[in-house]
């Protein structure tokens, strides 16, 4: 129920904080000695900081401390996140240690709730987010402190939505505070990169770096050597929280892309577009990392191409149609579409249904692939060597150049599936083409 605002109540709820804030500050409840770079990141009190980057920093302890920071304060109330429960309740993790921390304290905790309440009335509540559905859970919540620990394992969707249950009534004399650990890597890799390592102070947010070298508590020869076993990629992540880190495949090289990201104003005027989508339907659940939907509006022009967008998601097949109509709706009924047609007549009864019920008055196709997918990106790779594959500027650019440069190797190829069907489709209209012509004389 909200709390009335009246002059007379607000005093007296104002002078109760007071009087209550002054018997206990949160140092009764934080039993360590924060090291440097955990105190930065305890001291700082601004909207979003994130902390870490490598392994062994602290960053369990860290947010902890972070979160008790304000539990003396009366109507205080902190949120602690991980993706899924059991990463809460493992060894080392929030659960274990805030037991370990506030044993002996008269702070009370609650088993089916997952919630700390402490003398001044302060909670601070353990929570998960491994699917979409799990942000019901705080429809309506209001928290004055929401941390997410590991957040390259979140998707950006659901990092975002908990900024709208971070808030506070006007009496309550606390900062509000959005705190994010991370390693690189993850479904959130980009967006948390791009949040605080691109973005960053300009946008008011702060990186904190801790590396296992900032942690003295941490036997650090015993955990390099745990880390000397990881493949050199995740090494070089964690170790060294490198989050230029990408797989190398061996196909792409990024220098070839230097000098050709371009601005929208600087694509050719009269560019006749075309969409293609590689197409998954398998939606995200605990412990899967399924396919990606992919759609590429790319285009040709005087041998030189163009590649203007990129979507790219993961869904059911209902939302899969959804947003392949609206993306059609975005581009124009005159940008044709087409769409990869998996073998057998499956295949086929998909692109019928596409044709007849999610994209009925549109150009749309489908197109069966053929050949291994190094030979479909076979073409891509050879105009980007040569200096002839452009991209226009967008939050796609970063992600896509990431898959491209791992491409055979990396985790997922489905950006890199759907620019390559693209050229194939463009490519084979420019050779039917010329046949006509050629016929004709």
């Amino acid at each position: 129920m909200p709390i009335p605002t009246s002059g007379s109540l607000l005093h007296s709820l104002r002078i109760a904080a007071q009087s209550r804030t002054s018997r206990l500050d949160s140092t009764s409840y934080v039993p360590i000695t924060l090291h440097p770079t955990q105190q930065a990141f305890y001291d700082d009190d601004r909207l979003e900081i994130l902390y870490g980057g490598a392994a062994g920093g602290g960053k369990t302890f860290s947010q902890l401390a972070a979160a008790l920071k304000y539990v003396h304060v009366p109507g205080y109330s902190a949120l602690l996140i991980r993706r899924a429960y059991t990463d809460l309740s493992m060894a080392g993790a929030f659960i274990p240690v805030s037991r370990e921390w506030l044993r002996g304290t008269e702070a009370v905790y609650d088993q089916s709730t997952h919630r700390w309440r402490f003398p001044s009335g302060a909670t601070l509540t353990f929570g998960y987010l491994d699917h979409d559905r799990h942000l019901d859970r705080y429809q309506g919540s209001a928290f004055q402190f929401i941390g997410i620990d590991e957040a390259t394992q979140i998707p950006s969707n659901r990092y975002r939505y908990l900024f709208s249950r971070l808030r506070k009534p006007d009496y309550l004399e606390v900062p509000l505070r959005f705190r994010a650990t991370a390693n690189p890597g993850g479904v959130g890799h980009e967006f948390i990169k791009q949040r605080f390592l691109i973005e960053g102070e300009a946008a008011g947010r702060r990186f904190i770096p801790a590396k296992l070298s900032d942690n003295p508590s941490l036997d650090q020869a015993s955990y390099l050597r745990s880390l000397s076993e990881l493949d050199p990629l995740t090494r070089q992540r964690l170790l060294n929280g490198d989050w230029d880190a990408i797989p190398q495949g061996g196909m792409f090289r990024r220098e070839w892309f230097e000098g050709k990201i371009v601005e929208p104003s600087a694509v050719p005027k009269g560019i006749r577009w075309l969409r293609f989508w590689d197409r998954a339907s398998t939606e995200v659940k605990p412990g899967t990392d399924p396919d990606w939907t992919a759609g590429a509006l790319v285009a040709l022009r005087q041998g030189q191409w163009y590649i203007r967008d990129l979507v790219h998601f993961r869904a059911d097949s209902a939302v899969n149609e959804q947003r392949v109509r609206e993306t059609s709706d975005a581009d124009g009924f005159a940008v044709p579409v087409y769409m990869e047609m998996e073998p057998g007549s499956s295949g086929k009864d998909v692109i019928s249904h596409y044709a007849r019920n999610v994209m009925p008055g549109r150009t749309f196709r489908g197109v069966r692939a053929t050949g291994s997918k190094t030979e479909r990106a076979a073409p891509l790779a050879s105009a980007a060597e040569q200096g002839n594959v452009f991209l226009v500027r967008g939050p796609w650019v970063t992600g896509f150049l990431d898959e491209l440069c791992a491409f055979p190797l990396g985790t997922h190829d489905d950006r890199v599936d759907a620019v390559s069907g693209a050229l194939g489709v463009i490519n084979q209209r420019a050779r039917s083409v010329k046949s006509v012509k050629v016929a004709g004389l």
